[in-house]
């Protein structure tokens, strides 16, 4: 009897959820327990079931482990070239680069080859972080303003960033400007190779692999974000995709399925299949033409636990940094001007620094706040600006005709959340004063004056057109004047 008492005390203890602590008078109820549910069971077999069967899961081993045999190549490459070659989708620039069996020749003449390199160099640069339907419109443009890479290496920085306004990620553009013009320089020779187009500033291995296959028919690999999503599908890969171990194994995963004799088509299937049918969050596994080879898939199946969007898994991303800026739109008038719809008032613009966020790109005065800020406290941060800046003395030389708050406005980049406060500030030099416009634009490149009518049509970032449009929409609703004399407006944010 002590014997079972102590052998049920143990198993009980190793089977508990949590740690317990027993006394000798515990035991001692724990082995009355035990002994009448013994008699009990004599009397009335307890009911048993049988356990389902375990399924097995296969798991993911080490990503080193991985890689597609010569079969599965085989078959990946013949099902989705299939698919694309009845699915693809009809884009301007795969006008130009077909690779297709009556597509590009190799003997094809130096001209051919490079409008050709030239076409996915600018399409694959326009797409990354960008939809493709934005783009369509956006590389048109493009190409009937600079339709060769000739044409472009003659182009300004202020004509490509007019152009690019409202894409977004600016410093891609100023990379197409400066690889095209170090082309020409070089003798103006398109390179093919992987090797030689990563010589060129701004291009990396993704957009040398994209020229150099696509263009080219270079079997060599492409890895975008589609294209990871898929590999790590097909081979269920639970690594991080951020890694740079497992970004290395991918690429070699995706050198391992290149066609070699429609690399081009193969790489732009891989990631049009991605884009579409396998996408983050909603695929379409039912019609994906590789879902035979896909381990993601085939897990799921095996066990309901298991979903393909849990591949490749998630990974946090950077928090977003809150930042603040005080906006001014400045509007100075002549000497005897009105303000109304006729006006040809000027705007100040200012030119960012040559580095970091919006590089060379120009935007309204404003001033980088450190906090949130009331209204007070954002004028006189303006003031100094402008004073230090442009030598506008708001109390001296220059006469106040209307400053007024407009609101705010949150503009998101990938890393930062802008919190904007814009105000319209209306200026009038005092007296006979008046200020030289062109003498102002010869003194410095950083900052200009421009017309109502050129800022209208002038290429601007999304976020800096946003702030103008709020001021215009201000004075239509504001009936398009404002009086000489008005009562100063109350301290509100």
């Amino acid at each position: 009897m002590q014997l079972a008492i102590c052998s049920h005390f143990q198993t009980h203890c190793l089977a508990g959820k949590h740690n317990r602590h027993y006394s000798l008078s515990s035991m001692d109820a724990i082995g009355a327990g035990a002994e009448k549910r013994t008699a009990i069971s004599k009397k009335r077999p307890r009911r048993t079931t049988q356990p389902k069967p375990k399924i097995e899961v296969p798991t993911s081993g080490d990503i080193e482990d991985f890689s597609f045999s010569k079969d599965e190549a085989l078959q990946i490459r013949a099902s989705l070239l299939e698919w694309y070659d009845n699915n693809q989708r009809d884009l301007p620039w795969r006008r130009i680069s077909s690779s297709s069996s009556c597509g590009f020749k190799e003997e094809d003449d130096d001209d051919e080859r490079e409008k050709r390199g030239y076409a996915v160099w600018v399409s694959e640069v326009m797409l990354q972080q960008t939809r493709v339907s934005t783009v369509i419109d956006y590389f048109n443009r493009w190409m009937n303003k600079w339709p060769t890479l000739h044409h472009l290496a003659q182009a300004s920085l202020e004509e490509v960033n007019e152009m690019w306004a409202g894409l977004g990620y600016y410093r891609r553009a100023r990379f197409l400007l400066e690889g095209a013009k170090e082309v020409v320089e070089q003798g103006g020779t398109f390179p093919e190779t992987v090797s030689d187009l990563r010589n060129i500033k701004g291009i990396g291995e993704y957009t040398a692999g994209a020229i150099s296959s696509i263009a080219f028919k270079k079997a060599v690999p492409v890895v975008d974000g589609n294209v990871v999503r898929v590999i790590s599908r097909l081979k269920a890969i639970s690594a991080n995709p951020k890694d740079a171990a497992t970004v290395k194994k991918i690429w070699k995963l995706a050198g391992q399925l290149v066609d070699p004799f429609r690399p081009g088509d193969f790489n732009q299937a891989l990631m049009e299949l991605g884009a579409t049918l396998c996408s983050l969050s909603n695929p379409g596994c039912a019609a994906c033409p590789i879902s035979a080879q896909c381990h993601a898939l085939s897990l799921s199946r095996q066990n309901e636990s298991v979903h393909v969007t849990d591949y490749p898994i998630k990974v946090m991303k950077a928090k977003q940094r809150h930042e603040f800026s005080a906006v001014s739109v400045v509007e100075i008038l002549d000497c005897q001007e009105t303000i109304g719809p006729q006006s040809s008032s000027k705007f100040i613009l200012v030119k960012r620094p040559n580095n970091g966020l919006l590089a060379g790109l120009w935007e309204f005065p404003s001033v980088l706040l450190e906090k949130e800020a009331d209204l007070a406290s954002r004028r006189i941060a303006i003031d100094k600006f402008l004073q230090s800046s442009f030598n506008l003395d708001l109390k001296e030389s220059i006469r106040i005709v209307s400053r007024e708050y407009i609101g705010e406005y949150v503009h998101v980049f990938s890393h930062i959340r802008l919190k904007m406060y814009i105000e319209l500030l209306v200026l009038r030099p005092k007296g006979n004063r008046s200020i030289d416009y062109k003498k102002r634009d010869k003194e410095s490149m950083t900052w200009k004056y421009v017309d109502s009518k050129n800022l209208d049509s002038m290429g601007l970032t999304s976020g800096v057109r946003k702030v103008y449009n709020m001021v215009q929409k201000h004075k239509q609703t504001d009936q398009g004047t404002i009086p000489e004399r008005r009562r100063k407006p109350a301290l509100r944010r």
